[in-house]
């Protein structure tokens, strides 16, 4: 059995809103440059789906009058009526505007994320990696948050339908996985589960402590809402306690996992304070409920993060190298100064507009100090309780 396998298809970077938009496929190119830079990505554990998500797929989440719009949408020169009616569809904002070829380019990443659970539901690997997939904000009738399919939730209900078996969804984007929430709200074998900033200050303005699931599917959501400038140690105590009474009390036959890696210090989309330590420490545990509670059944993916240079790359090449117990994640858990490798230096620091980080975890001397600290942490863990007090 091949142990993990990398889905990537290089049409998933023509999902792009325009060259200024935050949400850049060039996070795509660097994290897997960084990957082969550093030996740790090799040809032979690459794949890609052989086709689009047709239109039976992408149903089992999103309603076809939708598909259709979406499909319209895409053409060079949409016409007026069409065009007109992008509003309806969430498709006509400054975050989610359309855009030529938009329908096979979101397709296409539901496709790879679909044939990652395919390939660790059949056995063929034992974790998956689509780390152009994530786009949990889209719902079943409109696009929403950078994000036009849904193709967690599509592969989640693929799962469902086809195997029957009991997913637990993890979300650490730092912005709410409210797409997918929703969309298994009154399903008691979906466990959906988001670390995230507090929709108080944050879009999508969800994801609190109360959403717990409705009729059968009560007790199977859990929001672990976090301050603004929470920092590592609160951020990782209420992952850590929270998620493992999680995975222990509902019993999942497979993890899937969403990466976002935006609730880093440096991103420009949220207030969160945190380092690359998370993103060392959460792939980390996921792993190890993986192989507790799901025979190792884990399927990864991407999603937000739009420090594209300095923060990407790196968090999504950890959740990779945990997946292949590279040797330099043993490096990093021994506490160890990881150099990142010369040659990706080399290549992108002209290109960047900041300089590059030199190892593969933050100096947190350039990390400035949270003055509230004590009583952040005080209320996120007040919040992580309440989260978790039915189990």
């Amino acid at each position: 059995m091949t142990n993990a396998i990398f889905v990537h298809h290089s049409d998933s970077t023509r999902y792009q809103f325009g060259d200024q938009h935050p949400f850049s496929p060039v996070r795509q190119t660097l994290t897997m440059d960084l990957l082969y830079a550093a030996g740790a990505l090799q040809e032979e554990q690459t794949t890609s789906p052989s086709e689009l998500a047709d239109e039976a797929l992408l149903s089992l989440v999103h309603r076809t009058d939708y598909i259709q719009a979406v499909q319209q949408l895409s053409l060079d020169n949409p016409a007026q009526e069409t065009a007109s009616a992008a509003g309806k569809y969430g498709l006509d904002t400054e975050d989610t505007p359309y855009f030529p070829g938009m329908h096979d380019a979101a397709a296409t990443i539901t496709a790879g994320s679909v044939y990652a659970a395919k390939l660790v539901m059949s056995g063929a690997a034992t974790h998956a990696y689509h780390m152009a997939g994530g786009l949990h904000h889209a719902f079943p009738d409109r696009g929403a948050g950078f994000c036009v399919y849904n193709d967690a939730a599509v592969a989640i209900q693929y799962i469902r339908k086809t195997y029957g078996a009991r997913v637990l969804y993890i979300d650490t984007d730092v912005h709410h996985g409210d797409g997918v929430q929703w969309s298994f709200y009154n399903d008691p074998d979906v466990c959906t589960y988001s670390i995230h900033e507090t929709g108080k200050f944050l879009f999508p303005g969800t994801g609190f402590v109360h959403e717990k699931g409705t009729d059968a599917g009560f007790g199977s959501c859990f929001n672990v809402p976090m301050e603004p400038y929470t920092e590592d140690d609160s951020w990782l105590e209420c992952f850590r306690s929270s998620i493992a009474k999680i995975a222990a009390a509902f019993k999942p036959d497979i993890i899937v996992s969403q990466h976002g890696c935006d609730a880093h210090a440096y991103d420009p989309l949220s207030h969160i304070h945190c380092s690359m330590r998370i993103y060392h420490e959460m792939p980390g545990i996921i792993h190890d409920l993986a192989h507790e509670h799901t025979e190792g059944r884990w399927m990864a993916l991407g999603g937000g993060g739009y420090d594209w240079w300095r923060v990407v790359p790196r968090a999504w090449s950890l959740v990779w190298l945990t997946m292949t117990d590279h040797p330099i994640i043993e490096q990093l858990n021994r506490r160890e100064e990881v150099p990142l490798p010369t040659a990706w230096l080399e290549k992108w620091s002209s290109a960047s507009p900041e300089p590059l980080p030199s190892c593969w975890l933050d100096d947190l001397s350039q990390v400035l100090p949270i003055p509230r600290r004590a009583e952040i942490e005080l209320k996120n863990r007040q919040t992580a309780a309440i989260a978790i007090q039915d189990l």
